[in-house]
């Protein structure tokens, strides 16, 4: 069943058990509705437009010829004299209303619904004809009313041209000029996975902005219509990027009908049919790798990439918890095999959870990716005052899961297990900023699948994760060769703390990016209080260790506790100083300009190469690729040599246009390097792991003329 047809049911429920139905409707009537006519009078073989006018209520709507996920749209039933024939309504352009999960199309405030009416030629000059009809609609606000009316219309037929209601006529006059008309477009489309692009060109499209075009399908399963549509302008039409509907399940459709509408109000019949893109479209380009992958190889690269993932950087602090933990249980298998599982437990639940919020932002319409977490000023606060508590710990500040007497004694007790379980979880929460090689294309063929397949990749990375640790866990013999607990322990464990400071002052540099110093100064006061709070609560520890009471104590530890959440959830988080200024920034010499796609077009016309550089200041893999490959002077001479320009996509904030652009190479996630070549073309795309060898190969490779490649 139909959303809509449900939600509509459901809707019309109280009124059914009324026995009312449509008949009379119920309730308040939020809607005015009135028949007009553009002319006073018809003439015998003309057509006279007729519209139902809706008034309505503020704060509610009425729907469009497609309603969108949920609603019904307006029905006129017509009784006309003999030989009257009425057609379909000429329906205007809707607006979005987005409710919720949901994307709904229709009316606010005004509206007009002319319909064409053919006047017979025998008609009787000098007779009034009334025209009726009963008008169904649903109204609708933060609930629905279903509503009806009878509408009536006294029409004179008069032997002469009909002049113009002076009121009604322009009115209609306009709304059938806005309204959406056929015109000399060329459609096609391609559909790839759950991905559709339809390619629009013609000389109606020219000198209408691309940016805020959108597409209204006439199908409500032509696309998945909650979620995002994005458009890239041709030179002479635009390429539309959306998410693909229940309508694709059954294969590709023969057509897809609907409206474009610009920017600027003008709006288009188009019929797409499957097929190559027209010219000056902007091409639908090739079908991405995620894309054609399918599930089997995509959650093999998703093991592969969780595993190697275990080598990035931003883990390592997060695992040498683990590996403190390990060494206190000094030969002893069952303990470390229950923490091995456990872990393995907090990774698998956490990559399911950030997974299901993802998937669930995207459903939203949020342009999000994989990191998203670390996109919001506060999350990332949030996430360096645990990381510092994590390390406060660590240093025997204060102790988790155990008194300050007998730690060695309990590390195997069930606080271990939650300790590691935790780790895990915190382990994911931190590796989210970094994308090893082959988690790319698969996290990309994830998101364009069902929720199943989705969450199923997602499985695979975090059991590629886990692996590493958990199979160390298994292996007695190399447990049984860590030596036994002793002092060297308690060193051990405070030296592996500094690791975890050193990521609380990345997250604060990433907060440093984000976000004003009137922000970055609160979170620094929360730090300070949340240090505060460890301290107390390790004096309490260990009052209650020597046997008398810590009331006072613990309470003072709650105090600043509750001090430091409460300074970093009310700062204000307001955006960085200078935040998109245009001033370039400087990278190996280069002067790197922001991205956006109309740059990278012109500087293609021109006839320059152009490396773009999607990062953000939460990747820790991209801050380690501008170091190690772009910020070196063999890249800087590549750059020189080739005439190339350096775009930078910052990803640290949201940003709705990298989160299409990197989408469309079936991404979702930074790192992203891609080299265009002069003169257009679709983009090379270069390794998550860069080397400063890769970018002059790959700036060499795009700069050499057509031809002569190998040369």
């Amino acid at each position: 069943m139909r959303l809509s047809s449900l939600v509509f049911a459901l809707t019309l429920g109280l009124a059914s058990l009324s026995g009312g139905a449509w008949a009379q409707g119920f309730g308040p009537q939020h809607v005015q509705t009135q028949l007009v006519a553009e002319t006073r009078g018809a003439t015998p073989g003309s057509t006279v437009y007729v519209a139902l006018v809706q008034k309505i209520d503020a704060g509610w709507h009425t729907y469009w010829r497609n309603p969108g996920d949920a609603g019904e749209a307006t029905t006129l039933a017509w009784t006309l004299p003999g030989g009257w024939r009425a057609g379909d309504i000429v329906w205007p352009a809707p607006k979005r209303l987005p409710l919720g999960p949901l994307m709904n199309y229709g009316y606010e405030g005004q509206v007009l619904l002319p319909v064409p009416i053919e006047i017979p030629a025998d008609a009787k000059p000098g007779h009034l004809e009334r025209l009726t009809a009963k008008a169904q609609l649903l109204v609708c606000a933060d609930v629905c009313v279903p509503q009806d009316a009878d509408v009536a219309l006294d029409l004179p037929v008069v032997a002469g041209a009909a002049t113009a209601d002076p009121v009604w006529g322009p009115a209609i006059a306009k709304t059938l000029a806005d309204a959406p008309k056929a015109a000399d477009i060329a459609a096609a489309y391609q559909s790839t996975g759950g991905s559709l692009k339809i390619a629009l060109a013609g000389a109606a499209l020219a000198g209408h902005p691309a940016a805020g075009a959108y597409f209204y399908p006439y199908d409500a399963e032509t696309l998945d219509q909650a979620k995002p549509q994005a458009i890239d302008r041709g030179d002479s039409g635009f390429t539309l990027a959306a998410s693909a509907g229940a309508a694709f399940q059954k294969g590709p459709p023969a057509e897809i009908q609907g409206v474009i509408e610009t920017a600027d109000g003008a709006a288009f019949e188009v019929t797409a049919k499957p097929g190559p893109p027209p010219p000056g479209s902007g091409g639908l380009g090739a079908p991405s790798e995620p894309a054609k992958m399918g599930l089997a190889v995509a959650a093999l690269f998703a093991f592969l990439g969780g595993i190697i993932l275990n080598l990035m950087p931003c883990v390592f602090p997060i695992l040498s918890m683990k590996a403190a933990a390990f060494a206190g249980h000094g030969g002893e298998t069952m303990g470390a095999r229950e923490q091995g599982l456990a872990f393995a437990g907090g990774v698998l639940a956490s990559f399911l959870a950030l997974a299901g919020l993802l998937m669930a932002a995207r459903a939203a319409g949020q342009a999000v990716g994989w990191g998203f977490e670390l996109q919001s000023p506060m999350v990332t606060g949030a996430l360096a005052l645990v990381i510092l508590a994590a390390a406060l710990n660590l240093s025997g500040l204060f102790e988790v899961g155990a008194s300050a007497q007998g730690l060695g004694a309990k590390l195997a007790s069930r606080g271990g297990i939650v300790g590691a379980a935790f780790t895990g979880a915190l382990a994911v929460v931190v590796a989210a900023p970094c994308t090893a090689p082959f988690m790319g294309p698969a996290l990309g063929f994830a998101l364009t699948q069902s929720p199943a397949t989705g969450l199923a990749v997602f499985a695979a990375l975090a059991v590629g994760f886990a692996l590493p640790f958990t199979a160390l866990a298994f292996t007695p013999a190399l447990i049984r060769r860590l030596p036994r607990p002793g002092p060297w322990m308690d060193v051990l464990r405070k030296g592996l703390a500094f690791p975890m400071y050193g990521t609380a002052a990345w997250l604060v540099w990433v907060l440093g990016a984000q976000t004003d110093r009137t922000s970055l100064a609160a979170v620094f006061a929360a730090a300070v209080a949340l240090a505060f709070a460890a301290w107390i609560w390790g004096a309490a520890q260990r009052r209650v260790a020597s046997g008398r009471r810590a009331w006072v104590v613990s309470g003072l530890a709650a105090l600043a506790l509750f001090a430091a959440v409460a300074v970093l959830v009310v700062a204000p988080y307001g955006p960085p100083p200078q935040q998109g200024a245009a001033a370039a920034e400087t990278v190996a010499g280069i002067a790197a300009e922001p991205w956006s796609a109309e740059k990278v077009a012109a500087l293609q016309a021109q006839g320059k190469p152009v490396l773009v550089d999607f990062t953000a200041a939460w990747c820790v893999t991209c801050q380690v690729n501008e170091q190690v490959a772009l910020n070196t002077g063999e890249a800087a001479q590549a750059f020189k040599r080739t005439g190339a320009v350096l775009l930078k996509a910052d990803w640290t904030n949201r940003d709705a246009a990298i989160a299409k652009a990197l989408a469309d190479q079936g991404r979702v996630g930074v790192p992203l390097y891609l080299v265009y070549a002069p003169g257009g073309g679709a983009p090379k795309v270069l390794p998550q792991l860069l080397t400063s060898g890769i970018v002059a190969e790959a700036l060499d490779d795009a700069a050499r003329p057509l031809g002569s490649a190998g040369k």
